[in-house]
């Protein structure tokens, strides 16, 4: 069997909740493009990623929480991006966006659980 078959095969490791993602990894979560991440970066001030050497974002889980929060007020709830930065720019009180945070943490950790468990069985 090859190496990349091999590759293909092991199941992909997941993060934990509380850690930072790439970029790239926070636009597959949202279903974005990464310019539109990037984008959004100009116009919304309140999101602002840690950056590194060579300027590489890396989005904490509080940055990821206003993703989607800007996401679904813009895709699912039809608002601008004029209205999203009054909502913002005032305070709105949060939207139900918590809970499913939580249960998304939830979900991670059984997922690794049945992850691992499907490795150990693999070797039996």
């Amino acid at each position: 069997m090859s190496e990349q078959a091999d590759l293909e095969e092991r199941p992909r490791l997941r993060k934990s909740a509380q850690a930072f993602r790439t970029i790239s990894e926070a636009a597959e979560q949202l279903n974005v493009p990464q310019h539109v991440l990037r984008f959004w970066e100009t116009k919304f001030p309140q999101l602002k990623p840690l950056k590194r050497a060579g300027g590489r974002r890396y989005y904490r889980p509080e940055d990821l929480a206003l993703l989607k929060r800007i996401s679904d007020l813009l895709y699912t709830q039809g608002y601008t991006i004029k209205g999203v930065q009054r909502l913002l720019d005032d305070g709105a009180p949060e939207l139900p966006l918590g809970e499913p945070a939580q249960e998304e943490s939830a979900l991670a950790e059984i997922l690794a659980e049945l992850d691992a468990i499907a490795v150990a069985l693999r070797r039996l």
